[in-house]
């Protein structure tokens, strides 16, 4: 029999995925230049050059046994350095090869991490609506408890009346993400120092480590006027997930890491324990190859002004015609209230336009809707008079 566990996840589909499905259907009917689709978070700006030359000098220079065969289970340690010198360079940090764990992508990072901290059945996870639904797939995995706290949604910054109530002896760790997946939000510098303080007491009170796990794949995406916060700068009991896959354009090729402090509680142990951990998610290293060219790329990015651009046409735009919606960050997603207030009936009529959009019950926020703008420019141009058709059909029922 297969396990109840499995099947009962088969049955809460992904909605974004549906909706992307549904997305190429409906280009089979009216083409696909008149479907908007702005569900999915797939990134929409090439790799740099550097990517391609990366590959070619490691095809061309390296022996292809080395290239192509076993990595250590850690990581390849000269990546590793690279990584950790560059995270210095950039953050003022003190990291070695020793502090870095290669991962595939920030989803790994996150499974491994949740195996890891998880010690008996009441240990819980405390995360922040809107939260990227896959947070609760990790959880199942490692049988350990998600506690989430409901979003403020007039900054979307951190609920701490709520977290307080939240937080007792069996917290394990803090979860954030910044810049957010799905509202844009980046977290403030007095949101971080003020999480920091808060776990500072709580760990005196219980006598053991509270972690935050800063989740970080949208980390280079910040926009003018924001500024992201290094969070092992304010709090030593951090661990660090960060993804390649919108940095460098690379999602397909799942590489990331995991990055903590000596200062961390149980430094000297840790690294084995991520390894040990990421055998139960039955895998031993990450692929050779794209270890090499992410340390070879490490100081470049994707050309990640072009969501600057998509982010100030779409957002402005949509506030002008009368949509509320809090400004993001960073990342390349908007979450403006659904007109009507029911996110799945808001969605639903959009369709009628062909706009793609998700609702948000799936990000723990309901009332709103994710609307990825990780798309040509000439898309948003094309889309932006079907939103105001359907704005304007709901003020006219008002």
């Amino acid at each position: 029999m297969l396990s109840e566990k499995v099947l009962a996840m088969t049955r809460q589909k992904s909605i974004i995925r549906e909706i992307f499905e549904y997305g190429m259907e409906r280009a089979k009917v009216v083409g696909p230049e008149n479907v908007f689709d702005f569900s999915i978070g797939n990134p929409s700006v090439p790799a740099p050059q550097s990517v391609d030359d990366a590959i070619y000098e490691i095809m061309k220079e390296l022996d292809p046994v080395e290239r192509h065969g076993y990595a250590p289970n850690a990581g390849i340690p000269a990546v590793r350095e690279t990584i950790a010198q560059s995270l210095n360079k950039r953050f003022d940090m003190e990291y070695t090869a020793d502090n870095i764990f290669m991962t595939n992508g920030a989803a790994a990072s996150l499974g491994i991490l949740f195996q890891l901290l998880q010690n008996d059945e009441n240990d819980q996870i405390i995360t922040f609506a809107p939260y990227f639904p896959e947070y609760q797939a990790y959880a199942v995995s490692a049988g350990i408890h998600l506690e989430v706290i409901p979003a403020d949604v007039t900054s979307f910054q951190i609920n701490f009346e709520v977290l307080k109530e939240k937080l007792n002896e069996h917290t394990k760790a803090i979860l954030i993400n910044s810049p957010n997946n799905p509202s844009g939000v980046v977290y403030s510098k007095e949101t971080i120092q003020k999480l920091a303080t808060l776990l500072e007491e709580k760990q005196k009170e219980y006598g053991h480590p509270i972690y935050i796990i800063s989740d970080e794949p949208y980390r280079e995406i910040v926009y003018d006027g924001f500024e992201i916060s290094y969070v092992p700068h304010f709090y030593d009991n951090t661990f660090v997930c960060y993804s390649y896959s919108k940095s460098l354009s690379l999602p397909g090729e799942r590489i990331g890491y995991i990055a903590y402090s000596n200062k961390i509680a149980d430094a000297d142990i840790i690294l084995g324990a991520l390894v040990q951990s990421a055998r139960l998610l039955s895998y031993v290293c990450v692929p050779s190859m794209f270890q090499r060219i992410v340390a070879k790329c490490v100081d470049d990015t994707a050309d990640i002004s072009i969501y600057a651009k998509n982010k100030e046409l779409f957002y402005h735009a949509l506030i002008d015609m009368g949509y509320e919606c809090v400004e993001p960050g960073g990342a390349f997603y908007l979450f403006p209230k659904a007109l009507g207030g029911d996110a799945t009936a808001f969605c639903e009529r959009a369709k009628k336009y062909d706009l793609l959009l998700v609702p948000s019950d799936s990000f723990g926020c309901p009332g709103h809707v994710r609307i990825s703008y990780c798309v040509d420019p000439k898309r948003i141009e094309r889309a932006l008079p079907l939103f105001k058709k359907l704005i304007d059909e709901y003020k006219g029922e008002n």
